[in-house]
């Protein structure tokens, strides 16, 4: 008698749960990589753009800072450079500014977390009208001979409310700004004064543009001009605070920033609005973005006469 063979036809129920399953296990391992990848990318793309905004602020504020100490000494022909010459450099203290006033005239209160206004005035080089190029202000245009250049930097918010860093400088006709980089939390400067008698060319100690002031109020009438501490500023400590687009992706988060680190802060926080930020109050209602602090120390050249 032969014996007719039986051949399974299809899937039970119970092997196509199985590899349902595993289907689902393999297309969810494979959501978790991408969706991690694309993490890692966002982030990486975030911190690349505020690495590069720093960077970008600082190179532009550097070279602005040692234009200060620039001084055409063909155009003296020998003679020293006058005494009640303007000092190269100013600055205003928990300040904004309005982008159409002359200089740093007519400063604005409001300013974002305290921070700070720097104003570099150089004169130019070449003739007139375009100069050699030699000298250009904070937004590349060069400055002649002719002219007297400024680059002056400040915070204010945009259409939009976002924080930004912005380049002042005077146009052919007018005054104007332009951004350097968004997303700034906090901006602030110490200025290294050359206090010895006669002057050195070293920093003895660094103070805020209020104090500066105060040391100028107490100069005797009518030599302001002439003996103004601006003109013993040596160096220049910038601190600059960014922040991302996206939310952090780091664990921990630190709960304040302190610019110019925490000592400063200790002793002068109550008198330099700016140096010490809290994280809650940065962030507000919003996820805490990533933040990088950005600082630099630019010399700024001999003391002036």
């Amino acid at each position: 008698m032969s014996r007719s063979l039986w051949h399974q036809h299809g899937l039970t129920l119970s092997e196509l749960l199985v590899a349902l399953a595993i289907s689902l296990g393999v297309l969810l391992a494979g959501a978790v990589l991408m969706i991690g990848a694309n993490r890692a990318y966002v982030a990486h793309e975030d911190a690349a753009a505020i690495d590069d905004g720093g960077r970008y602020a600082l190179a532009l504020i550097g070279r602005a800072v040692r234009q200060g100490s620039y001084i055409d000494w063909e155009s003296l022909k020998g003679a020293a450079p006058a005494n009640n010459r303007p000092a190269p450099l100013a600055g205003l203290n928990s300040r904004s500014l309005v982008k159409t006033t002359f200089g740093i005239n007519q400063p604005e209160t409001a300013a974002v977390n305290g921070s700070d206004v720097l104003a570099v005035r150089y004169p130019g080089a070449g003739a007139a009208p375009d100069g050699d190029g030699s000298v250009v202000d904070c937004a590349g245009f060069a400055v002649s001979e002719a002219e007297e250049g400024w680059s002056i930097f400040y915070v204010a918010r945009n259409g939009d409310g976002l924080a930004e860093l912005r380049c002042k400088y005077r146009g052919a006709a007018n005054w104007s700004a332009d951004a350097v980089v968004a997303g700034v939390d906090g901006f602030q400067m110490l200025y290294g004064i050359d206090s010895d008698t006669p002057p050195d060319g070293v920093p003895n100690r660094y103070v805020h543009a209020g104090a500066i002031d105060a040391l100028d109020a107490a100069l005797p009438p009518g030599q302001l001009d002439e003996r103004t501490w601006w003109k013993r500023v040596t160096s220049v400590q910038v601190a600059l605070l960014l922040h991302g687009e996206r939310p952090s992706a780091a664990p921990v988060q630190p709960a304040s920033y302190a610019l110019f680190g925490a000592a400063y802060s200790s002793e002068q926080g109550s008198t330099d609005a700016g140096v010490q930020l809290a994280r809650a109050e940065l962030d507000g209602r919003s996820a805490t973005p990533t933040r990088r602090l950005f600082t630099a120390v630019f010399a700024v050249g001999a003391a002036q006469p």
